[in-house]
C-alpha cells in the first residue's frame, strides 16, 4: 500500500510538467440570459461540470485532441458537438427551449445540486452500461467514494450489499424515480430482487451523510437516487450478452419506438441473468423486465412505468468458518465437536476449500418475485412553477425453502416428535403510495421545493411444513406461524436555495416525518408478537455556499435526521431491550477547486449520533444482522476526489477516506450456560472506547484510464479497503483483514455491418488473485467454564473474468 501511495504522489508530482488546455464558455438561452445549472458532460471522457451563476463552465486538464461535448438543461433541447483542442476561444452556446417537457424533472425534487452545501457523486449511464455485465448494482457503484462492497455467492451475482461510510444498506436510502425502494419493515435494499436493473437506469446521485430531503427511512450514511430510462427520440434496440467465470451470463435485449408524432414513446427491456457463484452451490437464476410508456407534451409529461424481477438464488448467508478459511484442520475438528455436526456436514467442511457451503439440500433457495407500478405526473404550472407527482404499488411475493434435520415438531406448535423436515417462510407484502412536489423557480437566484409523500405497507410473514419424515398430526401447508406488519409513512418538506449575494448562497431544508408501526401475530419462534409505535420526526439542515473565485468554492452545511428501528431491531433484540429511535447530526465542510492543473474536492464530515443502532456482529435465523441501541457514537473524516489528464490519452482519477467510526462507551452481552450447560445468565462486558463494526478507517480507490485508438479504451481500477471489526469489542481476533483490488477493464466501439454501433468489451477482476473476504459475522458464548467465540467470513472469488458484445441497431 506504501508503494502505491508514492506511485501516485510521483504521478501527481509529474502532472505539473505537462501543457494543459481547457473548454470552457457560457450556456445562455434565445435571448442570451445565462442557463445556471446547465449541465456540461465531456462523454467520451466522463468529466463533468455544471454553469454557474453567469452561464459560464470550464473543463480543465485536457490534453490537445478531440473531443464530444454535451450540454443540457430541464426544459431545453440537448446541444452536442465535436471539438478539437485548442480552441480559439471560449464557446457561447445557445439553448433550443424544447416543445416537450423532459424526463430530469422527475427526479429534481430529491436531488442535490452544485448550489447546495452537500456531499454528492453523479454516476452516468454511459459510466454504467461500461461495467454492467451482469454484476448487481452495488457493484457498479463501487468506485465511488468511501463504498465498500460485498458479495454472497463471492462473485458479485445474486445477494450483495454496499456500505457508504461503514453505513449498511438499512442506513442508506434508495429512490427509484423519487419513490421509496427500502424494504418498509427491514428497511434494506435487496438488489436481487431486479436484476439488471441498471439496463434501465439514465443516472444515479449518490448523497454522502444525512443529505437532502427525500421521500422513504432517514439516510443515516448515505442516499442512492436512481432515475429510470428518459426519452430516446430515435428508434433503438439493443443486444447486450456477456458470459464469464462461474459460468456467470447475461442477456438483455433493450426497444425503444422513440418519440411517436413528437409526443408518444414506448421503451422495453428483458433480461436473463445465471450464474453458479463462486461458492459451492451458489447458483443464482434472475429474470426481469422493464416497460414504460411515456407521453411528453410541450408543458405535460406522463409516464408508466412497469417493470419486475424474479430471483431464484441458493443459499450462500451461513458463510464460512474462520478454521475452514484459513485451513487449520485441528480448528475445523474442534468446531465439529462442539457444534455436533454429522458425519456429513463434517465431511462437507473438511473437503471443500474456501468455497464451503454449510447448505447441500438440493432446493436451498430463495424465490421471490418483485413488480412495480408507477404513474408519473410532471406540468409546469407557469412559467416558474413545475409540479411533480406520482402514484406507486409494489408487490412483492416468495419463499426461502429450508431442509432441517432432526427438528422437534414441539418447536413450531405441534407434536413432541423429532423428525428430519423441509419447510419454507414466505413473505406476502403490498407497498403503495404517493409522491409529489412543486419547484418554484422565479429566477436564477431562487429555488424554492415544497415536496412530500405518503407511503402504506402491508406484509404476512407465515411458514409451512411442506414435508416432514415422521409428520405426525401436521398437514401439509398448515401454518406453524402467521404474523403481520403494517406500516404507514408520511413526510413533507421545503427546500430553499437563496442567493445572499453574488457569491454567497443560502440552502434550507425543513422535514417532518411521521411513521407507524405495527406488528401483530405468531412468529417463527411461536412467541406473540404485539407492537405498535409511532413516531414523529424533525429533521432541519441548513448550509452555505461561497464562491472564492471562478472555478473554487467552499460549502458547509449542519442537519439533523431521525429514523424509525426496524423490524428485526423489535423482535430479535439481542439484549432484550425496546429499541428506540436513533438521532444524526450531521456537519459537512467542503472545498471544490477546478483550475489549469487539476481539480480536487476535499469534505470533512462528522457524523454525531444519539442511540445509534449498530451491527453486533450477529445475525438472526434468516441471515439479517442484529442491531444495537448505542447511546453515543460517531463518524467523521476526510473524503479526497482528484481528477487529473496525464497526458494525451492518459486520465488519472483517485478518491480516498480516511475516517474514525467511535462508540464512546461499549458494553457486550453474552450469555453464560454455567459449568454445566444448565444455565442462562447474561454477562455484560464493559469496553469503553471501541470502533464500530463494518467500519474501515480506510478506504481508497482510483482509475488509470488509456484511450489508445478511437472507440477504445483500457482502465486499471484499484480498491483498498482497511481492516473491519466483525463486532464492536475491537478485538484483533475478531477482524476482517483489509484487501487491496485490481481490475482490468476495456472496451472497444465500432461501427460496422449497418449498425449504429457495436461495442466489444470485458473485464479482469481481482488481477493478483487475492484471497480476501469482505463481509462476516460473529457471536461468542460461555459454557462448560470457556468461553467459545465463533467468527465466520464470507470469502470472495479470486481471479476472474467476463467478456460482453452489444450491438445497437
Amino acid at each position: 500500500m506504501k508503494i502505491t501511495v508514492l506511485a501516485i504522489c510521483a504521478i501527481l508530482s509529474s502532472t505539473f510538467s505537462f501543457a494543459q488546455n481547457s473548454i470552457g464558455g457560457r450556456v445562455t438561452d434565445a435571448s442570451n440570459t445565462p442557463l445556471v445549472g446547465a449541465h456540461i458532460l465531456l462523454s467520451n471522457q466522463d468529466r463533468a461540470t455544471t454553469t454557474d451563476s453567469n452561464g459560464e463552465f470550464v473543463i480543465n486538464n485536457l490534453e490537445p485532441g478531440k473531443y464530444t461535448l454535451k450540454v443540457t438543461y430541464v426544459g431545453y433541447a440537448s446541444h452536442k458537438e465535436l471539438l478539437s483542442l485548442p480552441l480559439s476561444g471560449p464557446l457561447n452556446i445557445s439553448l433550443i427551449q424544447e416543445n416537450i417537457l423532459t424526463d430530469e424533472v422527475i427526479v429534481s425534487a430529491t436531488r442535490a445540486t452544485d448550489k447546495m452545501p452537500l456531499t454528492f457523486t453523479e454516476v452516468e449511464k454511459e459510466v454504467l452500461e461500461e461495467n454492467n455485465m451482469g454484476k448487481d448494482l452495488p457493484y457498479l457503484l463501487e468506485m465511488t467514494p468511501s463504498v465498500v462492497t460485498t458479495s454472497d455467492a463471492g462473485a458479485g451475482v445474486g445477494y450483495t450489499g454496499i456500505r457508504i461510510r461503514g453505513s449498511d444498506a438499512t442506513r442508506i436510502n434508495v429512490t427509484l424515480n423519487g419513490i421509496p425502494y427500502n424494504d418498509s419493515e427491514s428497511q434494506g435494499v435487496y438488489w436481487v430482487d431486479l436484476p439488471d436493473f441498471a439496463s434501465s437506469v439514465d443516472n444515479i446521485q449518490v448523497q454522502r451523510g444525512v443529505g437532502t430531503s427525500t421521500n422513504g427511512p432517514g439516510a443515516f450514511g448515505a442516499s442512492i437516487n436512481i432515475q429510470t430510462t428518459g426519452l430516446n427520440k430515435d428508434p433503438y434496440a439493443t443486444i447486450d450478452n456477456a458470459f464469464g467465470s462461474f459460468n456467470t451470463r447475461k442477456h438483455t435485449l433493450n426497444v425503444g419506438t422513440g418519440l411517436i408524432n413528437g409526443l408518444f414513446s414506448l421503451d422495453g427491456r428483458i433480461s436473463k441473468i445465471a450464474s453458479d457463484g463462486y461458492i459451492d452451490r451458489a447458483k443464482s437464476d434472475l429474470t426481469s423486465y422493464y416497460l414504460s410508456a411515456g407521453y411528453y407534451g410541450k408543458k405535460n409529461l406522463l409516464k408508466f412505468n412497469l417493470f419486475s424481477g424474479h430471483e431464484t438464488t441458493y443459499q450462500a448467508w451461513y458463510g464460512t468458518p474462520e478454521s475452514r478459511v484459513e485451513n487449520d484442520v485441528q480448528g475445523m475438528q474442534d468446531y465439529i465437536a462442539r457444534n455436533f455436526l454429522s458425519a456429513e456436514e463434517a465431511d462437507n467442511l473438511l473437503n471443500s476449500g474456501r468455497t464451503y457451503n454449510y447448505y447441500t439440500y438440493d432446493n436451498e433457495v430463495d424465490d421471490y418475485t418483485q413488480t412495480h407500478y408507477q404513474l408519473i405526473y410532471a406540468g409546469d404550472v407557469t412559467s416558474t412553477l413545475t409540479w411533480n407527482t406520482a402514484l406507486h404499488y409494489t408487490r412483492g411475493f416468495g419463499y426461502y425453502e429450508q431442509y432441517k434435520a432432526d427438528e422437534n415438531l414441539s418447536d413450531y406448535g405441534y407434536d413432541d416428535i423429532d423428525t428430519d423436515l423441509i419447510r419454507r417462510r414466505w413473505l406476502d407484502n403490498d407497498f403503495y403510495g404517493i409522491t409529489f412536489s412543486g419547484d418554484y423557480n422565479p429566477s436564477d437566484r431562487l429555488n424554492l421545493i415544497v415536496g412530500g409523500a405518503w407511503n402504506k405497507y402491508e406484509g404476512d410473514h407465515f411458514g409451512e411444513i411442506i414435508w416432514a419424515q415422521n409428520a405426525g398430526s401436521t398437514k401439509i401447508r398448515q401454518r406453524y406461524y402467521d404474523n403481520t406488519g403494517i406500516k404507514n409513512d408520511f413526510n413533507i418538506y421545503a427546500k430553499l436555495n437563496t442567493a445572499l449575494s453574488n457569491r454567497l448562497g443560502l440552502f434550507v431544508d425543513v422535514q417532518y416525518r411521521n411513521v407507524y408501526y405495527s406488528i401483530e401475530g405468531i412468529d417463527n419462534d411461536q412467541i406473540l408478537l404485539d407492537e405498535a409505535n409511532r413516531y414523529n420526526f424533525f429533521n432541519p439542515k441548513a448550509g452555505l455556499t461561497y464562491q472564492l473565485n471562478k472555478g473554487t468554492n467552499v460549502y458547509a452545511s449542519f442537519g439533523i435526521g431521525n429514523k424509525e428501528p426496524n423490524r428485526s431491531d423489535f423482535i430479535d433484540s439481542p439484549d432484550d431491550a425496546t429499541p428506540v429511535p436513533e438521532t444524526l447530526r450531521n456537519l459537512e465542510v467542503g472545498f471544490r477547486r477546478s483550475s489549469e492543473r487539476f481539480s480536487v474536492d476535499v469534505n470533512y464530515y462528522f457524523m454525531d449520533y444519539k442511540n445509534q443502532l449498530v451491527l453486533t456482529g450477529e445475525l438472526n435465523d434468516v441471515g439479517s444482522a442484529l442491531r444495537t441501541n448505542v447511546k453515543s457514537s460517531y463518524r467523521t473524516g476526510l473524503e479526497f476526489i482528484a481528477g487529473i489528464k496525464l497526458i494525451e490519452k492518459l486520465d488519472l482519477n483517485l478518491n480516498a477516506t480516511f475516517s474514525n467510526n467511535i462508540i464512546r462507551d461499549f458494553t457486550e452481552t453474552i450469555y453464560d450456560y454455567g459449568q454445566n450447560w444448565d444455565e442462562y445468565n447474561a454477562i455484560r462486558i464493559d469496553y469503553g472506547r471501541t470502533s464500530i463494526a463494518f467500519s474501515p478507517n480506510v478506504i481508497a480507490g482510483g482509475s488509470l484510464r488509456y484511450y489508445p485508438i478511437k472507440g477504445m479504451s483500457f482502465a486499471w481500477n484499484h480498491r483498498f479497503v482497511g481492516d473491519q471489526y466483525l463486532d464492536n469489542t475491537g478485538s484483533e481476533s475478531r477482524k476482517i483483514d483489509s484487501y487491496y483490488l485490481n481490475d482490468i477493464v476495456f472496451a472497444y466501439s465500432f461501427k460496422a455491418l449497418k449498425m449504429k454501433e457495436i461495442v466489444v468489451k470485458g473485464a479482469v477482476y481481482n488481477l493478483f488473485n487475492n484471497l480476501y473476504e469482505s463481509n462476516g459475522y460473529t457471536f461468542g458464548y460461555r459454557g462448560g467454564g470457556t468461553e467459545i467465540r465463533e467468527n465466520f467470513f464470507y470469502p470472495q472469488a479470486g481471479t476472474n473474468f467476463m467478456i460482453g458484445l452489444t450491438l445497437k441497431l
